[in-house]
């Protein structure tokens, strides 16, 4: 895997997000009330709701446009039929939050 450094851990503030702007489109950074963190779409295949603006429960996020929930380990949609957001693996070192270049690139190709 091939690591990007987009900020620090204290940046995202507990059940909190931030977007990160790539070169694939934006990704939502979620932290959870347990400090874990998660990286995925931004944008909701229901209505493109910005899911960096939803709520953060557990290890999920509701979004903020039509209640869709979403697995953050995962992505799937829990009590929808279609939906699916993508995921990116996620890793902290030395307070810095890491993403993988190599799923970003993987999603540009396909």
């Amino acid at each position: 895997m091939s690591w990007i450094d987009i900020g620090a851990l204290d940046d995202v503030p507990l059940r909190g997000a931030r977007l990160v702007k790539t070169r694939v489109g934006c990704v939502a950074v979620f932290r959870t009330a347990e400090a874990e963190v998660f990286a995925a779409s931004n944008t909701c295949p229901h209505k493109n709701g910005p899911l960096s603006e939803g709520i953060i429960h557990g290890q999920s996020v509701t979004c903020p446009l039509h209640n869709w929930v979403f697995d953050l380990n995962t992505g799937e949609a829990q009590g929808a039929d279609d939906g699916r957001i993508a995921t990116y693996p996620v890793r902290i070192d030395g307070g810095r939050i890491l993403l993988d270049a190599a799923s970003l690139d993987q999603r540009s190709a396909a």
